[in-house]
């Protein structure tokens, strides 16, 4: 199997100055930012972020609140790269920038941002209590008697209302047919396993029906995209190098990612410990390792796949597969190879829907915004199923469709390929066990 070429390579990341100078103020990134189209404001543009960035940068402006929030309205969706002829990294110069201003002067906001998810995400079991918690919470008397209470506050009530349905059990590990000759390895990721783990074991399904026995090591940990977006680098180093040495003491062939935004991390891997000798090469031989598990499967022999009665889907390119991973193909060619499916594209499949990361939540009023303006994209398709790429993506499109109360549903798209499977799969077949 041809693995395409890695997001980063080895060597040390080019400077903030250097990035910066490729941006030659054209404009083609305007029309692809989703803030800039809600608020036609060049501050908040990518254009706009990079000249408040640079007078940062050269001393001629300080971080104030008014400039910091213009930079906390972006979502690091990358759509402006796929925009750019000149090829400018803005996702890394919007890292660096924030990563330079928590290390100097950050906003109140921002440390404790970085100091909850230092707290939260690489703590398993931390996470578990608090998703036992809100499942509990969510089955009991006391959410409709606190409902009553929670209108009163606004953003509490739209908080509470737009809150991940938690499973009763988290995932565990399916049994897996015997004789499987080939491994690969699966990162568990903070929140999959407990929100998404149909998700998780739907990829399990795929992948073995595909002849790959699936691992998940470990001594893995989160991967430290958020903290990376929340500007604390320092943090997302020790998360990086930790899941390093995980994925490659555990010998397997590739490593496969269900998440866009984690997927887009690990493959940059290298970049994020270009400057750490003793983990610079490693990192670049995981980033060489590392798929997201629709780009990988596409490129497999496939089982007949097959849905009965026909369903009709709508695809939401997460931003992080579409603009830093740059797969889109593989998706869209995976749910046109199953019988009994029919795709009907969105006007903009590719702008993203507000939710980038803890995105909906710090910045709520926008991503409210964007949600409205995506599932108005999604009525006009008709389709009865959104799928997506991302567990993010998932909990925004599943809020929009309870506020609109809608009964779409929103799945991974690798759910609806194991579904498939099943469906078409002979009487006796192991994988189904």
């Amino acid at each position: 199997m041809t693995k395409p070429a890695p997001i980063a390579t080895t060597g040390a990341a080019p400077s903030l100055a250097d990035d910066i100078a490729r941006c030659v103020h054209c404009g083609f990134c305007l029309q692809a930012c989703p803030t800039y189209v809600q608020l036609g404001m060049e501050t908040d543009s990518p254009r706009g972020r990079i000249a408040l960035i640079e007078a940062v940068a050269s001393g001629r402006a300080e971080p104030t609140p008014s400039l910091v929030e213009h930079l906390d309205l972006c979502l690091q969706c990358r759509a402006c790269e796929s925009a750019c002829p000149s090829g400018v990294a803005f996702g890394r110069i919007m890292e660096t920038a924030r990563a330079e201003i928590v290390e100097r002067k950050p906003p109140l906001a921002w440390r404790l941002r970085a100091a909850v998810l230092r707290q939260t995400l690489a703590h398993p079991r931390r996470l578990a209590a608090m998703f036992r918690a809100m499942h509990v919470y969510q089955r009991s008397p006391v959410r409709a008697l606190a409902a009553g209470s929670l209108k009163l506050v606004p953003p509490l009530a739209r908080l509470e209302s737009s809150a991940p349905r938690v499973p009763e059990r988290g995932f565990t590990m399916p049994p897996q047919p015997p004789g499987l000759s080939k491994s690969v390895a699966l990162l568990s990721g903070c929140v999959m396993p407990y929100l998404y783990p149909r998700t998780h074991r739907a990829t399990v399904r795929v992948l073995n029906r595909l002849g790959y026995r699936v691992i998940t090591p470990e001594a893995q940990t989160c991967c430290g995209a958020l903290s990376v977006h929340a500007g604390d680098r320092r943090y997302a180093r020790e998360l990086a190098r930790r899941n390093v040495d995980a994925f490659l003491d555990s010998h397997a062939e590739s490593v496969i990612v269900n998440s866009a935004g984690c997927g887009s991390t690990m493959k940059e891997y290298a970049e994020l410990l270009a400057d750490d000798p003793a983990y610079a090469s490693r990192a670049a031989r995981l980033a060489g390792l590392t798929y997201d598990v629709l780009e990988f499967i596409a490129r497999e022999p496939l089982p007949p796949m097959r849905l009965d009665p026909t369903v009709v889907v709508t695809y939401q390119d997460s931003c992080h597969l579409v603009h830093a991973q740059k797969v889109t193909r593989a998706p869209r060619q995976l749910l046109r190879a199953i019988d009994g499916l029919e795709l009907r594209e969105m006007a903009a499949p590719d702008r993203c829907c507000g939710s980038a990361g803890i995105y909906s939540i710090v910045q709520s009023a926008m991503s409210r915004r964007l949600l409205g303006a995506k599932m108005d994209d999604v009525a006009e398709t008709g389709a009865e199923v959104i799928a997506t790429a991302n567990p993010g993506c998932m909990l925004q499109l599943e809020a929009g469709v309870r506020s609109r109360g809608e009964g779409r549903e929103v799945v991974h798209v690798i759910e609806l390929l194991e579904r498939a499977m099943a469906e078409a799969a002979e009487p006796g077949d192991p994988s189904q066990t």
